[in-house]
């Protein structure tokens, strides 16, 4: 089990254990976007881990109630952020509501699924940010719903420039649990990656569309 280390570490050194995250400089992977990176990452291993996933559910409830104050509601994102979400509104005893992706094709083709009638504000959680599209999607479609947010919380962020300027220009507050900066470093202490490794990992997230066509790894 990870030793006793700043939270932000902690999760880090998670992700990295149950191979939630995979690094690979030399053998980048392919995104579905095309994009070539050297870092592959799925947070839905998390929740076959209970360690990991009450480590996560914590560290949440910590988070949304030092920087958000108590919300009305909880909303998960589809699909990585329902499971979490549940979690942290079961735990701390309020209602939980859904966004999709896009609006259902049929019945009363929501996007918001749950009742909205039962409050106002509301903490989105997300399992990763990467350019912050799909996350920001759910909270657009969560105000056009009437709801107040009061801010999201993920699991794990690229910390791309361009994510950060889209959550600022909407005016949404993000705060992660863990980041690619503190990865590489908690990598670096657990000998997953080697000093080496770290020129292309940091070079990727400088300019992670044109890396892999000019990446000679």
């Amino acid at each position: 089990m990870p030793s006793q280390l700043d939270p932000a570490l902690k999760v880090a050194e998670f992700l990295l254990q149950i191979k939630a995250v995979k690094l690979s400089p030399k053998k980048p992977y392919t995104w579905a976007s095309g994009w070539k990176s050297p870092i592959y990452c799925d947070n839905r291993k998390t929740l076959s881990y209970p360690a990991v996933r009450t480590f996560i559910r914590q560290q949440f409830v910590h988070v949304i109630n030092s920087e958000f104050g108590r919300p009305d509601m909880i909303a998960g994102v589809a699909t990585g952020g329902i499971a979490h979400g549940a979690l942290v509104a079961h735990d701390m005893g309020l209602p939980f509501i859904y966004v999709r992706s896009d609006a259902k094709g049929h019945g009363l083709q929501n996007q918001v699924e749950g009742d909205l009638t039962v409050g106002r504000s509301v903490v989105v959680v997300e399992d990763l940010v990467s350019t912050g599209k799909s996350s920001l999607n759910a909270v657009q479609a969560l105000r056009d719903a009437g709801c107040e947010v009061k801010g999201m919380v993920s699991i794990f962020t690229y910390g791309f420039d361009e994510a950060a300027k889209a959550f600022a220009k909407e005016k949404v507050t993000l705060r992660s649990l863990t980041n690619y900066s503190v990865l590489l470093d908690q990598a670096l202490r657990s000998d997953y990656i080697t000093e080496k490794d770290l020129l292309p990992l940091n070079e990727w997230r400088k300019d992670p569309a044109g890396w892999g066509v000019a990446s000679k790894v």
